[in-house]
């Protein structure tokens, strides 16, 4: 079933550094520029993909949209990045917490020129800070995270993100293992 829209929100987020605006239909273009961009990609999905095409990049995001916040980020007015604060989806996340509530935080700041200045950090705390203190879940996870990607699970662990489990990856691809980070919501009682 393919779905035909962004499910749009109204939340909007901003820090010293950045601002998180809602995702819509009007910014396809500044999110293909990215997702047409191996290196992003890399870093982003993997290097199995090196490009892809809008209407896939479409029917991923509005998928993803239908349980998740999806934010442009900005940094000095302009956009740099896409990112989300998501319900669970993983088999192998969700099998170890029977009927809590669940999420995970996926980004990618396109424009590389600002790759490794604390931006990533900033984007997670935002959201996780949206998950904790609005959403109330009971642990939010950055998933998938390549071996090669250290940035990535340094901004996480800045996060107060911890290790959760290692995911062996199969022969053939670039990464040996990927990690996943959690966090547990501090506040609850099990937090």
């Amino acid at each position: 079933m393919e779905t035909e829209r962004l499910r749009e929100h109204n939340i909007t987020l901003r820090s010293d550094l950045l601002i998180l605006r809602p995702l819509t239909e009007d910014d396809w273009d500044i999110v293909q520029n990215w997702e047409s961009d191996p290196e992003v990609l890399y870093y982003f999905d993997g290097d199995w993909i090196t490009e892809r095409e809008l209407e896939t990049t479409q029917m991923i995001y509005r998928g993803i949209s239908q349980s998740a916040f999806v934010f442009i980020t900005e940094f000095s007015g302009r956009p740099i990045g896409v990112c989300w604060l998501q319900e669970m989806n993983l088999d192998r996340i969700l099998k170890h917490f029977p009927g809590k509530d669940l999420r995970r935080i996926d980004l990618a700041i396109g424009e590389k020129e600002l790759w490794g200045k604390g931006l990533g950090t900033e984007m997670i705390r935002m959201l996780t800070e949206l998950g904790f203190e609005r959403e109330r879940c009971d642990a939010i996870f950055g998933c998938g995270i390549a071996d090669y990607n250290p940035r990535s699970r340094r901004a996480f662990e800045k996060n107060g993100y911890t290790l959760f489990q290692e995911v062996p990856q199969p022969e053939g691809i670039e990464s040996k293992v990927n990690f996943d980070l959690v966090r547990l919501n501090p506040s609850l009682p099990d937090g």
